[in-house]
């Protein structure tokens, strides 16, 4: 989230980053209440000021009644009951003050949490994707000698994926995959954790069922709380992506000098209402409740977070390359940006059946929104005073959507898939998927 201390000092700059975001978030309220909570501690401190000198000048007119004369000591028994009195009538008022106070934080800190990251100064202005940049390709869509099939006919096809069955177990938007279409999802997974191992990045295996703290602090809470799944039996939220376990590992934590940059990935099944979707991409796998991702996240020092989001995008559209995948990279505008981001980039590959783009990595730099809000801190030297590391996440990439890129690219005019080089030797040297 956005500092207090940084809205009260630029109220100008964030009005203005929420006016490219076309926002409604409640600054002013945020500013009317940050300006009442100031007056109330300025108040509180004050009178606590004046009760800790009348406790001192208590305790100094009880050393006087014991040692000074009979009219000096009546003097100062007298003054001493007076001061108690005002004493006793300044913790009440105390009392009542600082319970405002913390009605007020509260109050403030709900609202602050309504509040998106602000865009940075170079991303491009929209107020939704239309306005959203191409900013490089690689490959061409390919011409085909004959009709390219869409993955939903070519899965049914070759046998590999089931939508009735799906659709019996669980409803709407659900599916089955069977023998090599299971086997190639995760091929790709297994690949795709290989190759980011192999560039740095540390691999975990997470929970997919978190606390609710986990959603507010990766941002997630309160504006998506309608496209969550929640179990209250146990306060569990299944997770939209590995972004927001990873988002805390490190929360409440400090970390050490020296600890920066943190790469992690992790592959985790995926789960989402898409409310927000509602009758779009209804056929296929493109948008489902329930899918595979394989997510890669960063820790950094502020001053790097710039270049690691350029690193990000590279080896998403690294994994496009060596699946020999025509693919593009889009800056996402103002006005689409995601809640948590002040830089976003797009990786999108062609799908030829389906006749698409289809957006397979989102990569983001955070800035220090969501370490803020998980209170995640980090040193640069012992002693020195700790700070906001920047976040970053990308997925590299983004399951089922490649599995239909894989599909509709490599489809041959007898219906047969050929595997891609790199996923043969996890397919058990499969070379490719016929018909049944």
């Amino acid at each position: 989230m956005l500092s207090i201390a940084f809205i009260r000092e630029h109220p100008d700059d964030v009005r203005a980053g929420l006016a490219r975001r076309g926002s409604d978030a409640p600054l002013e309220d945020i500013l009317s209440l940050d300006a009442e909570r100031r007056g109330v501690l300025q108040e509180v401190e004050s009178l606590r000021a004046e009760r800790n000198a009348i406790s001192k000048e208590i305790g100094e007119l009880a050393r006087l009644a014991r040692t000074a004369g009979t009219k000096e000591a009546k003097h100062a028994e007298h003054r001493r009951s007076d001061l108690v009195a005002r004493s006793s009538f300044l913790g009440e008022r105390l009392d009542s003050l600082e319970s405002t106070l913390r009605e007020i934080d509260e109050r403030l800190q709900r609202l602050l949490l309504e509040v998106p990251n602000l865009p940075a100064p170079d991303v491009p202005d929209g107020l939704d994707e239309s306005a959203n940049v191409v900013v490089r390709q690689s490959g061409e869509p390919p011409v085909l000698t004959f009709e390219p099939k869409p993955h939903w006919d070519l899965g049914e096809a070759l046998g590999i994926i089931d939508f009735e069955r799906g659709v019996k177990l669980s409803g709407s938007r659900f599916f089955v995959l069977k023998g090599a279409g299971a086997r190639l999802e995760r091929a790709l997974i297994q690949w795709m954790l290989d190759f980011h191992t192999s560039r740095g990045y540390t691999e975990v295996y997470l929970p997919v069922m978190v606390k609710e703290e986990n959603m507010w602090g990766a941002g997630q809470l309160p504006k998506f709380a309608d496209n969550l799944y929640h179990d209250a039996e146990d306060d569990y939220w299944f997770v939209p992506t590995a972004e927001v376990p990873l988002t805390n590992l490190h929360r409440d934590e400090i970390l050490e000098p020296g600890a920066l940059p943190l790469k992690y990935v992790a592959s985790t099944p995926c789960f989402r209402r898409e409310k927000m979707s509602a009758g779009r991409d209804v056929r296929g796998i493109k948008r489902v409740h329930q899918f595979d991702k394989v997510e890669m996240y960063k820790f950094v020092e502020p001053e790097r977070s710039a270049a690691e989001l350029e690193s990000l995008v590279a080896d998403a559209e690294a994994i496009c390359k060596a699946l020999a995948l025509p693919h593009r990279v889009i800056e996402l505008c103002t006005g689409d940006l995601g809640f948590t981001a002040t830089r976003s980039f797009d990786v999108e590959i062609w799908a030829p059946g389906a006749g698409e783009w289809l957006e397979v990595s989102s990569c983001s730099n955070c800035s220090d929104f969501q370490a803020r809000r998980a209170n995640v801190r980090f040193r640069r030297e012992k002693g020195a005073r700790p700070e906001h590391p920047h976040t970053l996440n990308g997925s590299g990439l983004a399951l089922p959507r490649t599995l239909i890129a894989v599909l509709e690219n490599y489809q041959q005019p007898d219906g047969s898939v050929i595997i891609p080089d790199v996923l043969r030797p996890y397919m058990g040297g499969l070379e490719r998927i016929v018909p049944q």
